[in-house]
């Protein structure tokens, strides 16, 4: 009877939540190794359905690099980056919308079969990423810039509870397709489609005061103190791209931004229907932050700095709000 009433006492925590986002949009960036594990993928995508099913307006932009540059090696092709760009020719340009494709559809199909409506769409149909060639002091290829989202095609498929599954390829003036970076094209279109959460699913568990120390997580960063963070190298390697998208999104208009572990079971609702959640938030101004999302307040609103109003849920957890 006791783990019944337990189950009973998540749904009436997560019911504040429900409310305050129903309706709105959220916009998850999955990609890495994490995509290729299918009980971590299967995870993702369930959370996704629930989110849809209760009235949330969910957008996946999936990467596929693991998965293109399998396909270079395999061509006999150099795979190379360029401060983590990936330098593309002609013939790479054509292996990563085919790569893209496969796994767009292979992500659609994995949908339904979990019960979500679903559609897929490259960002190069109907102009919803247009690029320009970017400009480097180096020449990329055929990497794009993104200039414009034409959002109206997503809307529509929002309009028939429909989850949309984007392909981060784009699209210049003339027709030509250009690789475009999936957490800047999740970036954009959040927020384009004005967000109230941009999530990136990672393979780490957030942003951890101390790299080595897994009981280190920070709860909520405002932007200060990122910049705090990257200035004393405490954000380091892969962690630094993401961070800089999350901090994009927020500068074009997206209320909060998420970096939590893909691995984590459900990880997804946990970040966003519970009190405490699982990952790093990161908020703009003066963070009270998560105390003020939702009708209930969340217990998790600390500032890095501060360390104000840490819960001792969050505490009992192992994470911290001191960077």
């Amino acid at each position: 009877m006791k783990d019944v009433i337990r189950k009973a006492d998540v749904l009436i925590e997560a019911l504040p939540y429900i409310k305050a986002f129903h309706g709105k949009v959220v916009v998850v960036k999955y990609g890495g190794s994490a995509l290729d594990n299918e009980q971590i993928r299967l995870g993702v995508l369930e959370d996704l359905t629930f989110m849809s099913y209760v009235g949330m307006r969910p957008v996946l932009v999936h990467g596929g690099g693991p998965e293109i540059s399998k396909r270079m090696r395999g061509a006999g092709k150099k795979v190379e980056f360029v401060n983590g760009i990936r330098v593309t020719d002609a013939e790479t340009v054509r292996m990563v919308d085919e790569a893209m494709a496969e796994l767009n559809q292979q992500l659609v199909r994995e949908l339904r079969q979990v019960g979500a409506q679903a559609e897929g769409i490259s960002g190069k149909q109907e102009g919803l990423i247009t690029v320009r060639k970017f400009a480097g002091s180096q020449d990329l290829g055929f990497v794009g810039e993104i200039v414009s989202i034409h959002d109206a095609v997503l809307r529509r498929l929002f309009e028939r509870q429909i989850i949309p599954v984007v392909s981060p390829l784009g699209v210049d003036g003339t027709g030509q397709i250009y690789n475009v970076n999936a957490d800047q094209s999740a970036c954009a279109l959040a927020g384009a489609l004005r967000a109230e959460k941009f999530v990136l699913l990672t393979n780490v568990q957030g942003i951890l005061r101390d790299p080595a120390d897994s009981g280190s997580l920070i709860s909520t960063l405002t932007e200060t103190e990122v910049e705090d963070l990257l200035r004393r190298k405490v954000i380091q390697e892969g962690m630094i791209p993401k961070v800089r998208a999350a901090i994009d999104a927020l500068n074009v208009g997206v209320r909060k931004a998420h970096i939590l572990d893909a691995k984590l079971p459900h990880g997804l609702l946990l970040e966003i229907f519970t009190v405490s959640g699982i990952g790093t938030e990161i908020v703009r101004g003066e963070a009270a932050s998560r105390a003020s999302e939702s009708p209930k307040g969340r217990e998790r609103g600390a500032s890095a700095t501060t360390g104000r109003g840490a819960s001792a849920k969050r505490s009992g957890a192992g994470k911290t709000s001191h960077a």
